[in-house]
Order: structure tokens, then sequence, then C-alpha cells
């Protein structure tokens, strides 16, 4: 069992690289398409995201990290008492 989870976890690990990369090199392959013509002219860009989602992104994520961080810490909890009765 303790295989089983330990090759879980690597899977796991690897897919999260794996997904960072892909978010972030498609910035890295961008490049400027000039208008027709051949003229380039000042780039406006325009977005982006506003303070209050950042915020909630940012709770969010911090809202998850502490569930996992309980589960896991009950987790551990238990086994050590199911450890310590059958011992």
């Amino acid at each position: 069992m303790k295989r089983i989870t330990r090759i879980l976890g690597i899977l796991a690990g690897v897919g999260g690289a794996l997904l960072g990369i892909v978010i972030t090199s498609s910035a890295a392959f961008a490049y400027e398409v000039p208008a027709r013509g051949g003229a380039t002219g000042p780039v406006v860009a325009s977005g982006g995201m506003a303070g209050w989602q950042i915020t909630l992104i940012a709770v969010g994520a911090a809202l998850f990290a502490s569930v996992l961080a309980v589960a896991a810490d009950r987790s551990r909890a238990a086994r050590r008492q199911h450890s310590a009765a059958s011992a």
C-alpha cells in the first residue's frame, strides 16, 4: 500500500509540474502580428484581473489549503490511533 501511495504522489507531482509548464509556456511563444499593410503602430494592451478577483482566488486557495491540511492531520491521527491499538 505504501508503494502505491508513493507512486501516486510522484505521478501527481509530475502532473502538476507539466500543468505548470503548459500554462506558463503559452506566454513564451507569443509574438506580435503586424497589421495589414506592414505598418506597426503602438500596441495597446487591455485586460488583466480586477483586484477583487485576485483576492477571491487567494482566499479560495487559502481555504482549500487549510481544508487539505486538516484532512491530512486527521488522517494521520487516525492512523496513529489505529496502529497503537493493534500493537
